[in-house]
């Protein structure tokens, strides 16, 4: 198959290279095999291909990629509910960092566990379903980490980034916010709002943790969690996807589950919930490696999707 491989560590500009007769990965009697028709990137792929985890991943050489959405082309003997044909999406990664699989999504085909991919929204493109599981996965979890009960107040911290959009769109069409509040940047601000955010604060003119409101949860996306216990309620909590904890904040590592999206699947369909790619997505395949360099300019507004495979 074809497929983007990085052999050593290093920038992806330089370590990820195309080969055209990589070995397609053999499934277990747990894992189905799917045709990617799209993948999406995301800051841990090239994180990955850093070294900055090499402790804890797996072996050399890997096919980077977390998020898929494609159709199932074989089915492991211990598969109960996919079959052939259907169309999937989810992180192909039960976990973030730890025993990664070596043969991931930026290929043309992937093996994943059966209870790793849910059937894909039938409203969304291949490309707008594979830009959903590695945020909308931690969004959705933070929300039951932080048992959130319709009728709360929600501060999220960077609500223009990728799990902040949609953890903004959770809280006001899942979980039932009473008051939705957002940091962002002055121009982010009418993207929020589009999104269901009741209230700005611009964090680059006001320190959101002076202000006198106080909120029942804070959903932090940006590591600042010292900050944010300063926000809550004497009873509230903070929630951190990422960074350095203060109590009581507790963070928490995503982890892949179909169940979670098909949750969430009714609510995409609807179109009360919408996948937001970068404006210059999708990327086709043969252009991965400038797809990685827009990435890691840190100005991608939205995902950042390769379409289509091949």
């Amino acid at each position: 198959m074809k497929a983007w491989v990085n052999e050593e560590y290093g920038a992806s500009g330089s370590v990820l290279k195309f080969e055209t007769e990589y070995n397609v990965p053999e499934i277990n009697d747990d894992q189905v095999l799917v045709k990617v028709e799209a993948a999406a990137l995301n800051p841990v792929d090239y994180k990955c291909m850093l070294g900055f985890f090499k402790g804890i991943d797996s072996a050399l050489p890997h096919v980077p990629g977390y998020d898929v959405a494609g159709v199932v082309v074989k089915v492991g003997s211990k598969v109960k509910k996919l079959k052939e044909g259907d169309e999937v999406y989810g992180n192909v990664n039960e976990t973030p960092l730890k025993n990664c699989k070596r043969s991931g999504t930026l290929a043309e085909f992937t093996a994943v566990e059966e209870n790793l991919v849910a059937i894909k929204p039938k409203n969304l493109s291949f490309a707008e379903a594979a830009s959903l599981p590695l945020t909308l996965l931690p969004a959705y979890q933070g929300f039951e980490l932080a048992e959130f009960t319709p009728g709360k107040s929600v501060l999220i911290l960077g609500g223009a980034g990728g799990v902040g959009s949609l953890t903004i769109q959770l809280a006001k069409y899942v979980f039932g916010a009473s008051k939705i509040v957002t940091t962002c940047s002055a121009g982010k601000i009418e993207h929020v709002t589009s999104l269901g955010a009741d209230i700005t604060i611009d964090y680059t003119k006001e320190e959101f943790e002076e202000l006198p409101e106080k909120y029942d949860k804070v959903f932090d996306t940006v590591g600042a969690c010292d900050k944010a216990v300063k926000a809550i309620k004497e009873d509230g909590k903070v929630v951190s996807i990422w960074g350095k904890v203060t109590a009581p904040g507790v963070s928490f590592l995503v982890t892949s589950k179909a169940s979670d999206l098909e949750k969430l699947n009714p609510y995409l369909e609807s179109g009360k919930m919408t996948a937001l790619l970068d404006p210059k997505s999708p990327f086709p395949f043969s252009q991965t490696v400038e797809a990685f360099a827009h990435l890691e300019t840190g100005r991608a507004t939205g995902k950042v999707v390769i379409y289509p495979i091949a």
